[in-house]
């Protein structure tokens, strides 16, 4: 498990190097949020941004991404958020769709991905985030390829 991890952040810190910069989150500020959307919106904003200042993590939150553990804390999380290489292919976030279900945020949008200003990848992610209390505790994302059409 954790030679993966490396190899994905690997992977990720090179692209990061030929980067030329980041996109602009499709994931503005919606008045029709509820509160917890609206906190669930500040992670989505946060992977572009790279800016997890408004971020409301609980402290011991976590994060499962296909299925193995890529977020021990809030802390960390939010310190991957800002400096983490994995998240700076990111290009842009769009097509976001959510709801609310007690206190559960379901997500689902397309991130698209590349390097030097060039998309090479769009993925589909669909998260789900536990927030009992107006801070992040719990997220688990799946993510699929898409084609670049």
């Amino acid at each position: 498990m954790r030679i993966f991890r490396t190899l994905t952040l690997s992977v990720a810190g090179v692209a990061a190097v030929l980067s030329t910069g980041s996109g602009i989150a499709s994931a503005a500020p919606n008045p029709a949020d509820t509160p917890r959307e609206a906190i669930a919106r500040t992670y989505i904003d946060a992977l572009v941004s790279h800016d997890a200042s408004a971020v409301k993590f609980a402290p011991d939150a976590t994060r499962v991404e296909a299925g193995l553990k890529t977020g021990y804390s809030g802390p960390q999380m939010s310190a991957d958020l800002e400096h983490g290489l994995q998240y700076r292919v990111i290009q842009d976030i769009r097509d976001l769709e959510m709801s609310e279900s007690g206190n559960v945020v379901s997500t689902k949008y397309l991130l698209d991905s590349g390097i030097a200003g060039t998309q090479l990848l769009t993925v589909e992610i669909t998260e789900t985030f536990e927030i009992p209390d107006g801070t992040i505790h719990a997220i688990v994302a799946h993510i699929t390829p898409k084609s670049l059409s």
